[in-house]
């Protein structure tokens, strides 16, 4: 599989370096979408900060991602959904951290989470 990031240089803003507009995938030979993935630990309690929270919602993404033979890198596009706009610098920390650097296409979105005490929510797609 082959993944190229289209960033056009015309006719459009410019990416950021943390971000791609586009991301094609060639020739994948599998496709996992994984639901939006919350900051709960394994007895479904949140973390008690958006930095513990962030840091939940990589390690259960790192364990939906290995049942599927899959990595952090296999991410191809992530969406991400934020209680509050405030927290979008530590949730673009947290994720170029846990992609090492890597730019893919993202989109972040200020919405009411179904508790209240879930600050954050993250759904990617992956390919392998």
């Amino acid at each position: 599989m082959q993944v190229i990031a289209h960033n056009p240089s015309r006719g459009i803003y410019p990416a950021t370096s943390d971000y791609a507009h586009a991301m094609e995938v060639v020739a994948p030979r599998r496709l996992l979408f994984v639901s939006g993935t919350m900051g709960l630990d394994e007895a479904g309690k949140p973390g008690a900060t958006l930095d513990e929270q962030l840091t939940l919602i990589w390690n259960n993404l790192r364990a939906i991602l290995a049942s599927a033979e899959m990595t952090v890198d296999n991410i191809v596009r992530l969406t991400s959904y934020l209680r509050d706009a405030g927290f979008a610098e530590a949730n673009q920390n947290a994720r170029l951290a846990a992609l090492g650097g890597r730019a893919i296409p993202t989109t972040a979105i200020v919405a009411q989470t179904l508790r209240d005490d879930w600050l954050i929510e993250v759904e990617v797609i992956a390919a392998a």
